[in-house]
């Protein structure tokens, strides 16, 4: 059922956070510069200025690019459609969802990746990306393929912190923090890259107790970002794994591969079901973004986006391809009708998409 908005309500400051969650709701029927300006405006309000992003190849912005993995798309067909046409680490043709909320908030156009040494110093205060490819909340999985653990992106929150407060004073950089919304978005490689290829993780969980795991691994995160001053949360849920172009090759399938996507439904579940416990007994204000919903919806109604082809990825055949297998290779004429860019990872459109329901989410739930 779609969330109702109240007209009225009394709690200091709550007027403005309404006013916000409307605008954004009409965004998709409107255009143009002053209503970008309107959002921004009010997101300053509420003194959002930056974003802190962890997680995997969904935001990941560059940080593989300076670790020795092989898991990288710092090349061409990637980031075709980025600004220049360059890649840069990030496993899309353009921008992530990451990118396009810190867009719409006001204060840069990209997250820059945290290890990347040509960053700037004046961006550190508008955020940065931590996020590896190929991550995910066990740490295991980041092993598996020699990327930042979810652990090792927390210790270096702790680095930005100290590079923060040289720069802009000790006050001001608890301040930054504790305003910022911090942003995490993995779960799908425990499974695709993990779970399901090694047999480490099998031996020791069934399927629901491996899930649990998950959770509790997410939960001891959240734990760590609350301690180190973070106060408002986004979690991005795991999205439809069997509709990815690369599972339903792999089993055949010639619709979403229903038992893969019942196995996201239900970790997302529980991942919700724990952040309404850390809401409730913490100063932590949570949100969870329904990736599962979001990319489902668009490939069931792909017309309502603008959208045309669901079932394959726009480089190479579009079945198989992504990563290093998608090097150099030719790709579909319009990604824009896309919904995936390669075998498993959406398109900057979807990722536009899905941006748009998350700054929803944000004015619903942690702006207050």
């Amino acid at each position: 059922m779609r969330q109702t908005w109240p007209i009225m309500v009394e709690k200091k400051g709550a007027l403005v956070i309404v006013e916000l969650a409307l605008l954004l709701l009409l965004l998709p029927l409107l255009s143009g510069a002053p209503v970008i300006g309107r959002v921004k405006e009010i997101a300053a309000r509420n003194n959002v200025t930056c974003i802190l992003v962890f997680g995997d190849s969904s935001v990941d912005s560059g940080n593989n690019n300076f670790i020795v993995t092989t898991i990288k798309s710092n090349f061409l067909p990637y980031g075709k459609d980025f600004y220049n046409g360059r890649p840069t680490g990030r496993f899309s043709n353009g921008r992530l969802a990451t990118d396009f909320i810190a867009d719409a908030i006001g204060y840069t156009k990209t997250i820059p990746a945290f290890l990347d040494p040509n960053k700037k110093l004046k961006d550190l205060p508008h955020g940065a990306s931590f996020a590896s490819a190929a991550s995910g909340y066990d740490d295991f999985t980041a092993n598996i393929s020699s990327v930042l653990s979810l652990p090792r992106q927390l210790k270096y929150l702790m680095h930005y912190k100290v590079k923060l407060r040289k720069l802009v004073g000790q006050k001001r950089a608890e301040d930054i923090i504790r305003t910022a919304v911090f942003v995490m978005s993995m779960g799908t490689n425990d499974f695709l890259q993990d779970y399901y290829l090694d047999p480490t993780r099998p031996k020791q969980f069934t399927v629901e107790e491996y899930q649990n795991y998950l959770v509790s691994c997410m939960a001891n995160a959240i734990q760590k970002m609350h301690r180190l001053g973070g106060t408002r949360l986004v979690v991005v849920g795991v999205p439809p794994l069997g509709c990815m172009p690369l599972v339903k090759t792999i089993t055949d399938a010639t619709t979403c591969a229903e038992n893969y996507n019942k196995l996201a439904f239900s970790l997302n579940s529980k991942i919700q079901e724990k952040l309404e416990t850390i809401s409730a007994t913490s100063r932590m204000k949570t949100a969870f973004v329904d990736a599962y919903g979001i990319i489902q919806n668009a490939i069931n109604n792909p017309a309502l986006y603008g959208l045309s082809e669901t079932s394959k990825g726009c480089c190479g055949t579009g079945t198989t391809e992504f990563g290093d297998s998608c090097r150099g290779l030719e790709t579909c004429t319009d990604p824009e009708k896309y919904v995936f860019w390669d075998a498993v990872h959406p398109t900057e459109k979807m990722y536009e998409i899905l941006a748009e329901e998350a700054i929803k989410t944000l004015a619903q739930k942690l702006l207050v």
